[in-house]
């Protein structure tokens, strides 16, 4: 992000694949906690500030149902824990809220339904959509 030439805000969304990972495709030993996702949060933040960028924090999408086995009640607690932080820390220079834009009314650990890109995990052209219309014009300008 920091070598891109031009660059004057970086979008992160960050936190999802550190959480369902561990114990699917990585080993158990990779397992993070929340406070290491803060961590890590925090670090690109100091960075990026630190190269004269905006940077704006992205919450983690829900994935409860998905077909990686990545959501556990473990996973979804860390997902919360992380998602308030971006929400409330003001760390962010501000914040888009991926998991509002996506997530199933009737199951806010899901996506919508007509957001599902097949796995319970990414989104389809419709989830990205919508994911793009959460992202305010303003911040860019």
């Amino acid at each position: 992000m920091l070598a891109q030439p031009g660059a004057r805000d970086v979008i992160v969304l960050l936190g999802v694949n550190d959480l369902g990972h561990p114990g699917t495709i990585a080993s158990p030993s990779e397992t993070v906690t929340a406070q290491q996702l803060v961590d890590g949060h925090r670090q690109l933040i100091a960075r990026a500030h630190a190269a004269g960028l905006r940077i704006h924090g992205g919450t983690i999408l829900p994935f409860k149902g998905d077909s990686l086995g990545f959501h556990t009640l473990e996973n979804e607690a860390k997902r919360q824990a992380l998602n308030t932080w971006i929400r409330t820390s003001g760390e962010y220079d501000s914040v888009i809220d991926f998991d509002a834009a996506t997530r199933d009314p009737a199951d806010p650990q899901r996506l919508r339904p007509e957001f599902d890109g097949g796995d319970g995990l990414h989104p389809n052209d419709a989830g990205t959509a919508a994911m793009a219309a959460a992202v305010p014009v303003h911040l860019f300008r």
